[in-house]
């Protein structure tokens, strides 16, 4: 269909008023990047989904993080996307700069979670542990570096892991929130997994899935199909980024998954505890974990945050007390919503600000 259509039909859209998850935090910023909603009418809302791993992880992950860092004879590994995020004691990049007392904790950007392969071999005496955060789409490749790591028989690396799987979220929330009318599905996530994995969620809560890829053509085009599904009363599951995602997703990669972990329970920041939605090392791979497991239950939020209301789509992230108030800032986070690239608070400051 020509996407001037799409748009013309979007913008004057008149039916029953929805609300439509886009749940990936690059779909967030692709919006606003797009202007996507000043195209559609303003009774077709959309809200950000829990798709930002950094944000949904437990201020427990930081400080374990931080524990490791400053211990001796360990150095943290780490992408940059986890060094602002606020831990009780700080964050990993105040750790690393250094505290009052002068201590610093030893903490170092990682390009590659591969990174750690060759570290480890050259500096035996040192224990190199990855903070290991993201989904679907990064943790097959910790899994493979844990598989080289135990077949080079690298005994120095520890895992400690905040990884965690969509599928068990987005049944999460469409179990407690009967009024999110459609799903902009994630399109990093749907490479991996596949487009079927949301077959049960479609059939079981009769709501539109919509898989999309993450340019202005693709989101418009998504959010145009979740329409006319509602408006013809169907709930099914479409995919609308073809030339990236496969019915089967990408096999080789799940395999390396289910060869490696095993689900559990896991935490989902301002959300509670999610079963089988975290990712786990198996038994035969204990030797590299680094403490993952308990780490999940800490809820603690900072009084007057509302990160669970806004990564469920409950409300803007503008309309959170400490953004409206201005005193929490990307230069002064209270959560990883607003230091994240994914972050839906971070997102819409520097679209505002």
């Amino acid at each position: 269909m020509d996407i001037r259509e799409v748009i013309k039909y979007l913008n004057a859209y008149d039916g029953k008023e929805l609300k439509l998850m886009e749940v990936c935090g690059t779909h967030t910023a692709a919006i606003f990047k797009n202007g996507i909603r000043d195209l559609i009418s303003p009774k077709i809302r959309l809200i950000s989904g829990p798709g930002c791993p950094v944000c949904v992880t437990p201020t427990a992950f930081i400080d374990k993080c931080v524990e490791y860092a400053r211990k001796p004879g360990y150095e943290l590994l780490t992408f940059g996307d986890m060094m602002k995020v606020p831990g009780t004691g700080g964050s990993l990049s105040e750790n690393k700069a250094g505290r009052e007392d002068g201590t610093r904790a030893n903490i170092t950007l990682m390009y590659s979670p591969f990174d750690a392969i060759e570290k480890a071999k050259a500096n035996p005496d040192i224990i190199y542990v990855i903070a290991a955060v993201g989904f679907e789409t990064t943790a097959p490749t910790y899994a493979l570096m844990i598989s080289e790591a135990k077949r080079q028989g690298i005994e120095n690396i520890r895992l400690v892991t905040a990884l965690k799987t969509a599928i068990p979220a987005l049944d999460w929330i469409c179990a407690n929130q009967n009024d999110i009318d459609g799903f902009i599905c994630p399109g990093h996530v749907s490479v991996i997994t596949g487009v079927h994995v949301y077959d049960e969620l479609a059939e079981k809560y009769g709501k539109a899935f919509v898989v999309s890829g993450f340019e202005a053509e693709h989101i418009l085009l998504a959010i145009y199909r979740i329409v006319r599904q509602i408006e013809s009363g169907e709930g099914y599951v479409e995919n609308m980024y073809p030339n990236a995602v496969r019915g089967e997703g990408n096999p080789r990669a799940m395999a390396a998954i289910h060869e490696v972990y095993e689900p559990g329970p896991a935490m989902w920041r301002g959300l509670g505890v999610i079963d089988g939605s975290g990712l786990y090392l198996k038994e035969e791979y204990a030797q590299y974990d680094g403490g993952s497991r308990g780490l999940d239950y800490d809820m603690a939020l900072p009084h007057g945050c509302s990160c669970g209301d806004v990564i469920t789509g409950k409300i803007n992230p503008d309309q959170c007390p400490m953004f409206a108030a201005g005193t929490c800032t990307p230069t002064n986070p209270f959560g990883p919503c607003m230091v994240s690239s994914e972050g839906s608070c971070g997102i819409w400051y520097r679209n505002n600000h």
